[in-house]
């Protein structure tokens, strides 16, 4: 087991990529805390066997009492995935602040309060592993989400930054960008737009959310204990 008796708070982690990373990480043996607003869906992974704890990322103090809940019930953090994120897309001219706000408050500040508070807790056991799951949309923009595009960029931002600011007390942290995965977000889109993005990945399919969890256990496993400070795709070509 990859990650056995590894506490993992996997923020996002009811539905989706992040689901798909927490049941993986339960498999390989982590003890695994899925963070979510969705209390429904947080019923459903503790049937399953893993912790879950009912978390807005875009409150400050709401991701310190829970951590801090954590850090009392498993005794410390290992691993944390920043995968919680949205999309409210709209060309700039008609896009609201309240569309720009949200997104930018999930999508990175988000990332910047979990981290900010797992990077105390790690710090004392000088070790740990931050995750940041962004987007080739960061790197490559795309017309109608210039909110989930900043957003998405800020992570790499962030994720570099920490790497070198953490290195010394032994903490990994990474990125992924995703392609085009199938989930719920993606499923909504038109069969037209669909196909067009088909088009251009050369691989000639979608991904799937195992994809992403494959290599999120990866860079959360010590096979990966010389590498900081990357942001790896997983796009099936489709950024070249």
């Amino acid at each position: 087991m990859l990650l056995k008796d590894k506490v993992s708070v996997i923020t996002g982690g009811a539905q989706g990529i992040g689901r798909a990373i927490a049941e993986l990480f339960h498999k390989e043996g982590a003890k695994v805390c899925v963070c979510d607003v969705d209390e429904e869906k947080l019923k459903e992974v503790e049937k399953e066997g893993m912790k879950g704890y009912k978390l807005d990322v875009r409150k400050l103090e709401e991701v310190e009492k829970v951590f801090n809940e954590i850090v009392k019930d498993f005794d410390g953090i290992d691993v944390l995935v920043n995968n919680a994120g949205i999309t409210r897309d709209n060309l700039i001219i008609r896009m609201s602040e309240e569309e720009w706000d949200l997104v930018i408050d999930i999508n990175l500040k988000g990332v910047f309060n979990c981290s900010k508070v797992a990077s105390k807790i790690m710090m004392k056991k000088r070790s740990g592993v931050i995750i940041n799951i962004s987007s080739i949309i960061g790197q490559i923009g795309n017309p109608g989400q210039v909110n989930y595009s900043a957003s998405k960029a800020g992570v790499i931002g962030i994720t570099k930054t920490l790497a070198k600011e953490l290195a010394g007390r032994n903490i990994r942290v990474n990125a992924i960008a995703p392609g085009f995965i199938k989930t719920r977000m993606t499923d909504v889109l038109p069969e037209d737009v669909k196909n067009r993005m088909l088009e251009n990945i050369p691989l000639k399919r979608f991904g799937e959310p195992s994809d992403v969890a494959e290599l999120v256990l990866f860079l959360a496993s010590d096979k990966s204990s010389y590498i900081t400070g990357q942001v790896i795709r997983v796009d099936g070509g489709m950024v070249i």
